[in-house]
């Protein structure tokens, strides 16, 4: 007898970097001395005046329910940081904190998506997106991107993409996985199509923000006729080393975040009290207080690049900002290596962790199957080490 599971959990796949981070996991325990670079996770400790201020509000007995949208104060340092580093404007009606920001996203798309909808996903794109619009019962279209278009879609494929159908459509710059950044112009060009289309809702992904190496980090509500349908989702995540702190952030038009508010207090409720006490102090510091990390990240990527560069067969383009490089591997494609068949980027990801002990991410999971994502939040020499061992395999 098969086990009753219901139709939604069999439809949902299992995340593609959580996957490959337990199987590298699993062979680290087994005494393999792999190299993961497959997790979007800083290698950062959480700055030590965000941790002082997590321990001062356990002395001062933050210890109950938080309210489900969030402790009024965290509300406004969220609305102020949106107003500094966004130039949007908030008031606490249209402020939701929730679990981590994937929360935040998977409680947009079920207050607005209905079974039949359908959500646009530029590619690449986050491998949860399609998996949150999945769960809320919505199919989702790609529009595909290529290096060779660093990455981007243009208006002209919004354009094309669009039905009657169309409900959403999810935007990240910084980008997971490619690292690409839209500029003020790029997103004004995009939103000119959106213009035609006033039944379609826009969620941007800005959790990279402050991750960026030059080019400024636009918001997609910044644009005047975007604002009433736009949701801007960010946490503190990858800017301030707090993954596992689980805090994310919607701001939005108000029906919207009152929604969503509706629907967390039904699931999780209001986020950890400790981690939201600390997320203020994190959110009101100068965002030169992090630039350290940002600085060590860009060093990271010159020095990946390079190295990369230096091998047969990877095509790179240079990330604006994240800690991701995204090559295109498809000259392997045909091949065999090792003893394996390299049909697609699949083969290739588990090739380099069998023959390299190093452990990357298909594309295929992100929309782009002709691709591998590695991420550089690891150190120098576990970089140098690994790509070392991926040209070695490959020559």
């Amino acid at each position: 007898m098969t086990n009753p599971l219901s139709d939604r959990i069999n439809s949902l796949p299992i995340s593609a970097t959580l996957a490959m981070a337990a199987k590298a996991r699993e062979l680290k325990a087994q005494g393999k001395d792999i190299i993961s670079l497959s997790l979007g996770e800083p290698d950062f400790n959480t700055p030590d005046f965000i941790k002082e201020a997590a321990i001062k509000a356990i002395n001062d007995n933050y210890n109950s329910y938080s309210p489900v949208d969030g402790y009024a104060d965290l509300k406004q340092a969220i609305c102020t940081k949106f107003k500094r580093d966004n130039n949007l404007t908030y008031n606490l009606n249209q402020i939701v904190v929730s679990t981590g920001a994937k929360q935040s996203i998977a409680n947009v798309a079920m207050v607005l998506l209905n079974p039949g909808d359908e959500v646009l996903l530029p590619a690449p794109y986050w491998v949860s997106y399609s998996a949150i619009a999945t769960l809320a019962e919505a199919t989702f279209k790609e529009i595909p991107s290529t290096i060779e278009t660093n990455f981007k879609i243009t208006p002209q494929q919004l354009e094309e993409a669009i039905t009657p159908k169309t409900k959403m459509i999810f935007f990240n710059s910084p980008n997971n996985p490619s690292g690409t950044i839209y500029t003020e112009e790029e997103y004004r060009a995009l939103a000119k199509v959106l213009e035609k289309h006033p039944q379609i809702y826009i969620l941007s992904d800005e959790i990279y923000e402050h991750i960026n190496y030059g080019t400024p980090n636009f918001s997609f509500a910044a644009i005047e006729s975007m604002y009433h349908r736009t949701i801007t989702v960010n946490g503190v995540a990858k800017a301030f080393a707090m993954t596992g702190w689980r805090i994310g952030y919607i701001g939005a038009p108000e029906w919207i975040a009152k929604a969503c508010t509706k629907m967390q207090g039904q699931i999780t409720s209001g986020a950890n009290c400790i981690a939201q006490r600390a997320t203020i102090t994190a959110l009101e510091a100068p965002v030169s207080n992090i630039k350290y990390m940002v600085d060590e990240f860009r060093k990271r990527r010159d020095m990946v690049l390079e190295l990369l560069g230096k091998i047969d067969g990877f095509k790179l383009n240079i990330p604006g900002g994240a800690f991701y490089v995204f090559p295109d591997i498809s000259a392997f494609f045909g091949k065999n290596i090792k003893g394996h068949a390299i049909k697609n980027a699949s083969d290739f990801s588990m090739m380099l962790l069998d023959e390299a002990n190093v452990a990357t991410v298909t594309g295929d999971a992100f929309g782009a199957p002709s691709c591998i994502r590695l991420s550089y939040a690891a150190s120098e020499n576990q970089l140098k080490e690994a790509i070392r061992r991926i040209k070695e395999v490959l020559n």
